[in-house]
C-alpha cells in the first residue's frame, strides 16, 4: 500500500473502532494484536499483513471487503493478495474478490460469520480449495461451493492461480 492508502486504512480503522466503542486496547486484544502494532496502523506507519486485516475484520464483526474498500479493495503481498471486486452490504450482503497467489502458498482462513458460503472459481493455474468436509483441487474454469462459516483453506501447487472468491453472507453486516 501506498503511504496515501495506509494513512487512509488507518483512519478507517480508528473510525470503526470508535463507532463500536472500543479501546485500542480493546480491539487489540479481541484482534490477537498487540497494542502497539494497532497503534501504528491507526497512524498509518505499518503496512499490515492480509492476516492482519482479515484478524481486524473479524474483531470488528465486518466483512473484510467494508474495512479495505474505502482505502483501496486491495491488500497483501506478491505471493497473496486479494482485490475486492464487488461488494453488496444490503439485501443481498456478499463481497467478490479477485485472489491471486503465487506458486506453492497456503492461505488458511478463519471461520466467517454463521450460514457464510463462499463461490470459488478458478480463473487461471490450479488451486486446492475449501473446508475440511467439502475441499478439492480446482483448474481453471472449474467452481467450488462451501460453506466458509468454519475455518477454510486454499492452497497452489507447481504453479499460481488467479481465482475469483464471492462471500455470501447470511445477513448484512454493519459497516
Amino acid at each position: 500500500m501506498t503511504t496515501d492508502e495506509l494513512i487512509r486504512l488507518g483512519q478507517r480503522i480508528t473510525t470503526l473502532r470508535d463507532a463500536r466503542a472500543l479501546s485500542l486496547s480493546g480491539l487489540a486484544e479481541t484482534a490477537g494484536l498487540a497494542k502497539s502494532s494497532l497503534s501504528r496502523l491507526e497512524r498509518g506507519q505499518a503496512n499490515p499483513t492480509l492476516d492482519t486485516l482479515w484478524r481486524l475484520a473479524e474483531a470488528l464483526q465486518l466483512p473484510f471487503g467494508s474495512l479495505i474498500a474505502p482505502v483501496n479493495g486491495h491488500a497483501g503481498n506478491e505471493d497473496v493478495s486479494v482485490q475486492l471486486v464487488a461488494q453488496n452490504t444490503t439485501t443481498a450482503p456478499m463481497d467478490m474478490y479477485l485472489m491471486q497467489m503465487a506458486a506453492h502458498q497456503q492461505r488458511y482462513a478463519r471461520a466467517h460469520p454463521a450460514g457464510t458460503r463462499e463461490h470459488v472459481t478458478v480463473i487461471n493455474g490450479v488451486l486446492t480449495a475449501g473446508n475440511d468436509q467439502h475441499g478439492r483441487r480446482l483448474v481453471a474454469g472449474e467452481r467450488l461451493t462451501f460453506d466458509a462459516d468454519v475455518d477454510h483453506h486454499y492452497l497452489t501447487h507447481d504453479q499460481g492461480c488467479e481465482a475469483l472468491v464471492e462471500v455470501h453472507y447470511r445477513q448484512a453486516c454493519t459497516p
